[in-house]
């Protein structure tokens, strides 16, 4: 039998092994380190970004009233003094308005504790179902009850005083960056390549917007919360309703725990007109807590922020489920600025067609960062950053101008612009 031998196979052993080559670029390295820089100091530096997290929001809702006072000719320094001890008052008078309101209410509660105790057993006696709760509430301990709880009424004091002492810092810390903005601000723009100034200018100011929007949502809502507690206790006849609706307004700054914290000096002032009365105020207070949390701030924040209503409901509870109350509060700032990042990068999300609008957008960009090259040219980073804001403004005034289909008042004729 004749034919072509076949090829003889090499063993598998004698084979050299397969290697596989992954090629890491110096860009791709200084991201992955640039991560795990984030993720330490978020893990490690969580306080101290809180802390100035706070202040940039400070600036953020002061700025508006600072540039306002300018504008009049009053100078930087005295502006931003005058804004701060108006602000220092005006906390100041609401704190004495309503802490002396509420320690009074405790020290009646106390007093008057074994009468109000006997009253809910003897509510709870005339019925099968609660009677053995009468029964336990006749018996409680409050000696051992205090032993057992000291340790956590220790935790909660100096988490108390560790969030005062941080808001504090945050109010100071704010005071000197708003002091300290050209150098900042050139210090920051320093370390930005030129090509993006004009980028990074677009996005500080839609951050200034986002916070102006937030602080104006919070605003509204305390103020909601205020005049419905307010009608409440005034329409149920509760003694010094005025003071409790100023700390509930306050209080509504916390999400979630804000109106608990609320309901207990309302309760028990109630309570001096009834139980009937004090449960009212109580049911009636947790029903506006709802339509609060699951309306209003969907709704408020959404068009303060320009976000969807799902995605501020949304963004809550990731908030809170990731870092608590603070997660709550910074959820929708960041969410919205996120969003906002997303846009002014100019970021193609996936399945998303390039419109015209972006088209155009881009065009713009290209012309402000060329007008804003030829004028920056050679000047220090503190001079080349306040030309690049007046750019980043003029842009921002364009737009808002074609979106409402308004001319844009204030600007000249440039020669060639037709």
């Amino acid at each position: 039998m004749s034919g072509r031998p076949f090829p003889v196979q090499p063993d598998a052993a004698l084979r050299p092994p397969r290697v596989v080559r992954f090629d890491l670029s110096l860009k791709s390295l200084f991201i992955i380190l640039g991560v795990l820089a984030g993720v330490w100091l978020v893990v490690h530096a969580l306080l101290v970004l809180l802390v100035l997290v706070t202040a940039l929001m400070l600036v953020g809702a002061l700025h508006p009233l600072v540039a306002w006072l300018e504008q009049r000719r009053i100078r930087r320094v005295f502006a931003i003094g005058l804004v701060f001890v108006i602000g220092t008052g005006l906390a100041g008078t609401l704190l004495a308005l309503t802490i002396p309101t509420v320690i009074a209410q405790v020290k009646s509660v106390v007093e008057n504790e074994p009468k109000i105790r006997e009253t809910l057993a003897g509510y709870l006696d005339q019925s099968q179902l609660t009677a053995p709760l009468a029964q336990d509430l006749r018996q409680v301990d409050y000696k051992e009850l205090m032993k057992s709880s000291r340790q956590s009424l220790l935790d909660a004091g100096m988490r108390l005083g560790e969030a005062t002492a941080c808001l504090f810092a945050a109010v100071f810390l704010a005071f000197y960056m708003m002091l300290d903005r050209d150098r900042l601000r050139g210090a920051l723009y320093a370390v930005v390549p030129r090509s993006h100034h004009i980028r990074l200018s677009r996005i500080l100011l839609n951050l200034e917007t986002i916070v102006g929007g937030y602080i104006r949502g919070q605003l509204f809502t305390c103020a909601l919360m205020a005049g419905f507690i307010l009608v409440l206790l005034l329409v149920c006849g509760v003694p010094n309703a005025m003071a409790i609706a100023l700390f509930g307004g306050l209080m509504d700054l916390l999400p979630y725990i804000g109106i608990f914290l609320t309901m207990g000096p309302a309760v028990l002032a109630a309570y001096s007109q009834g139980p009937i009365i004090a449960g009212t105020v109580f049911l009636l207070m947790l029903g506006y807590e709802e339509l609060e949390s699951r309306v209003l701030v969907p709704l408020v924040y959404g068009r303060a922020l320009r976000l969807p209503s799902s995605v501020v409901f949304f963004s809550l509870i990731v908030g809170t489920a990731l870092a608590g109350l603070v997660g709550a509060l910074l959820a929708l700032p960041l969410a919205a600025a996120g969003l906002m990042l997303v846009e002014e990068l100019r970021v193609e999300l996936p399945g998303e067609a390039v419109q015209p609008e972006d088209i155009a957008q881009r065009r713009a960009d290209d012309r402000g960062e060329l007008d804003y090259g030829r004028r920056a040219e050679g000047m220090p980073a503190d001079q080349a950053a306040a030309i690049a804001v007046e750019i980043a403004g003029e842009q921002k005034k364009a737009e808002v101008a074609a979106a409402q289909d308004q001319p844009v008042t204030g600007e000249k004729d440039q020669p060639g612009s037709e």
